[in-house]
């Protein structure tokens, strides 16, 4: 129903300024004896009588079928008129009164080759390639749709209002035309994932239609694309916006709910949102002084000190050990190893390698080597497939009881050495475990920000 409505009024924009240049004046019979005069400007005009004629009896129709089959003869038999340009806008758009949408893109293309900044055949070859944007070819229609726009409203900038169009009417078509030519630029910057041009066209749409759910709904997602978290505040503004806008309650609640996601990621809480929510169903967009402060995740540092604080050594999981020995202060690093070293430890690790039976020399014998494993004991390690303990057992594993690759092993081991980057903890004294021991704990690193 937009589209159609969108449509009508791109018509009527288009037939207003056009038609004032629908009867040009004939050349005027020179007069004797006039006095010398100021030579005016060039202005157009049709000096014959019969191309004259011509002209205004297509032009004057009030069918669109006449005033095609009018137009299409004046073309055909004056090609050269200085009036082609007027000629084709209103063959254009009786093309489009009549609901022949080939037959107007193609006049609007020739309109296009005998004037490029023409502005009523760029919006409606914007307007009408944008519309038709589906199937396999939608992303190429868009993209030609996006270049459209983008030279009309550069056209714009140095498009002059002729000296026979009401102000009104010229400043209707700028109105109307760059509505269509910001909302189709932004949203072929947007699929096209230049979400800073798709910001900066769609700001301008919504500037001048604050009401449009559409690009308020774009424009906030082009805010929150990567990018300046400055954009992502004037992105929440906007996504709260939408969801008062959305009219229909099952939309409202899922546009209502990403933006919460949104802003609870940004905020560190969801706390302020409902504030947010009611500033945007009255302003139309985000006040001078509006604000939301952004969280700062703790340093891996500061979390290994808040550790320290607030959990015994002994309750700490490895993860939590490796943190701090890996990323705390000295005093810090030193508290947990003073605990850990020396002292036999219950737990559980994933097998990430294991050395290969050798042989050593013990007293003049050679017997064999005690097994030595490469082990993962944080889930962050297990992840990347790093080994983070360095075990060395006090025998040979029994071949029965090898452990295999990529599976979990639960030992006791105790703590010798440490090297803090990358984190790798060697202990000796490696025993199997019969009972089951703790699974690996879940360890994660700070998400970023």
């Amino acid at each position: 129903m937009k589209k159609i409505v969108l449509a009508m009024m791109l018509v009527a924009a288009v037939t207003a300024v056009a038609q004032t240049a629908a009867a040009p004046a004939p050349a005027a019979a020179p007069q004797q004896n006039a006095a010398p005069a100021a030579a005016p400007a060039p202005k157009k005009e049709i000096k014959d009588p019969a191309e004259y004629n011509a002209y205004v009896g297509a032009a004057g129709q009030s069918d669109p079928a006449a005033q095609i089959s009018g137009f299409e003869a004046f073309l055909a038999q004056y090609p050269n008129s200085l009036f082609k340009e007027e000629a084709l806008e209103l063959l254009m758009v009786a093309y489009q009164k009549a609901g022949n949408q080939p037959k107007m893109l193609e006049t609007a293309q020739k309109l296009l080759q005998v004037n490029p900044c023409n502005i009523r055949a760029l919006a409606l070859v914007t307007y009408s390639k944008q519309a038709s944007a589906t199937g396999p070819n939608a992303q190429q229609t868009l993209a030609e749709a996006g270049q459209s726009a983008e030279k009309g409203l550069q056209c714009w900038t140095t498009a002059v209002k002729p000296a026979d169009t009401p102000t009104a009417d010229w400043d209707k078509l700028k109105t109307q035309t760059t509505a269509i030519f910001n909302n189709a630029a932004g949203m072929a910057a947007y699929a096209a994932k230049d979400y800073g041009k798709a910001e900066q066209f769609l700001k301008s749409a919504v500037e001048a239609d604050p009401t449009n759910l559409t690009e308020v709904y774009y424009l906030a997602l082009a805010d929150l694309a990567p990018g300046p978290s400055e954009k992502d505040v004037e992105g929440l503004f906007y996504v709260a916006r939408a969801s008062n806008l959305q009219t229909e309650a099952a939309g409202k609640a899922k546009i209502a709910q990403f933006g919460k996601s949104k802003y609870a990621k940004f905020h560190g809480s969801d706390e302020g949102w409902t504030d947010v929510l009611a500033l945007a169903a009255t302003a139309t967009k985000p006040p001078d002084n509006f604000a939301i402060k952004q969280y700062v995740p703790p340093t891996p540092a500061e979390q290994a000190a808040a550790l320290v604080k607030s959990k015994k050594v002994e309750e700490m999981s490895f993860a939590e050990w490796e943190l701090v020995l890996s990323e705390g202060t000295p005093e810090d690093a030193d508290k947990v190893w003073s605990t850990l070293k020396g002292k036999p430890l219950q737990m559980a690790a994933q097998v990430i390698s294991i050395e290969p039976p050798s042989k050593i020399d013990v007293k003049g014998k050679s017997v064999d080597a005690p097994t030595e494993l490469k082990l993962a004991g944080s889930s962050d390690d297990i992840d990347a497939k790093r080994f983070d303990i360095d075990l060395t057992m006090t025998a040979v594993i029994p071949a029965k009881q090898m452990p295999k690759e990529g599976t979990d092993f639960q030992f006791e081991g105790t703590p010798v050495s440490y090297v803090a980057k990358p984190f790798v903890m060697t202990m000796n004294e490696g025993a199997l475990l019969v009972k089951s021991a703790p699974k690996p704990p879940v360890h994660k690193k700070p998400a970023a920000h």
